[in-house]
């Protein structure tokens, strides 16, 4: 299991460093461009993903810390009782990560720091992070391993 919650805290620790750095360097909406479909941008997400809940009042600050601290409980939980099973376990290495990422920043700030935007002709994909990257990657791998598991056992 050592393994997997290594690979979890170096997730965390690539996500809250990448925060630091836009709080320290960029105030709310301060953006600079990368490239032509690729900005920094400093932006706050009071909701969950793609901002859903964000204009409920504060509640939902508390609802979605209290999610994710029960989720990284129940992936610990996993990650004890299947450490062998490597793509399961490096699923849930990634979406820990970036939960207790993600939960840091609602605890500390009220909100996640959003700051990678990318866009095309116009059209904005909804700013995300590091946490939020790694959450991605793992929620992808679960259904590749369930995916493969299923095909196993044919």
């Amino acid at each position: 299991m050592l393994p997997w919650l290594a690979l979890a805290l170096i997730i965390l620790l690539a996500d809250q460093f990448t925060k630091v750095l836009i709080v320290g360097a960029y105030q709310y909406g301060d953006s600079t461009r990368i490239a032509g479909f690729f900005n920094i941008v400093r932006v706050h997400n009071y909701g969950a993903a793609f901002s859903f809940l964000a204009n409920s009042g504060g509640w939902q600050r508390w609802l979605f810390t209290g999610i994710g601290i029960g989720a990284a409980l129940f992936i610990v939980w996993l990650l004890k009782s299947h450490p062998g099973q490597k793509l399961f376990a490096f699923a849930l290495a990634c979406i820990l990560g970036g939960a207790v990422g993600n939960v840091i920043d609602r605890v500390l700030y009220g909100y996640v720091v959003d700051f990678l935007d990318f866009h095309w002709k116009g059209w904005h994909f909804p700013a995300f992070n590091i946490a939020d990257s790694a959450i991605t990657v793992g929620a992808v791998c679960l259904i590749l391993d369930e995916l493969l598991r299923v095909r196993r056992g044919r």
